[in-house]
């Protein structure tokens, strides 16, 4: 099992989630109220550490067209510091409308989130970390073993 996290790299949060490649499941976790990148980067490095993760999967905003403009260059000079520092990999997944899904999804869910809470972003990392995880394949099952091995 690799624990993963998922990150929605933002101005002021970031929003957080949690997974793995057993469950193939992510979960929003408390936003990181964004100071430095020095502090923004230990907290992360932090959280590496208590949740033992190896991998670190950073949204990266694309333009509607694909390509890459100014945001996603500070998402990828970010994770370039998150992996240096914390020594997790890094990949990027492709965010593009995962903020207004992660608010279309809360709204239909009844729940109208402060701004400042960081839920919206950390639903964002949600989605952004589950996309990751569906995209990659499935293990092989345990399940059964072939009747070779128990002959």
């Amino acid at each position: 099992m690799t624990r993963i996290i998922g990150l929605d790299h933002g101005a002021r949060r970031i929003g957080v989630a949690i997974g793995d490649t057993d469950t193939r499941m992510a979960f929003a976790r408390p936003a990181i109220r964004r100071r430095n990148l020095q502090d923004d980067v230990a907290q992360i490095g932090e959280l590496c550490a208590e949740e033992r993760a190896e991998l670190v999967v950073i949204g990266l905003p694309l333009r509607m067209d694909g390509t890459e403009g100014d945001e996603a260059a500070r998402a990828r000079s970010f994770g370039a510091a998150v992996g240096g520092s914390t020594g997790a990999s890094v990949l990027f997944e492709d965010e593009r409308l995962t903020s207004w899904d992660a608010g279309e999804r809360l709204a239909s869910e009844g729940r109208r989130p402060d701004r400042r809470s960081g839920e919206l972003d950390s639903t964002a990392a949600r989605l952004i970390l589950q996309q990751y995880l569906d995209a990659q394949p499935a293990a092989p099952s345990h399940d059964s073993d072939s009747a070779e091995e128990s002959e």
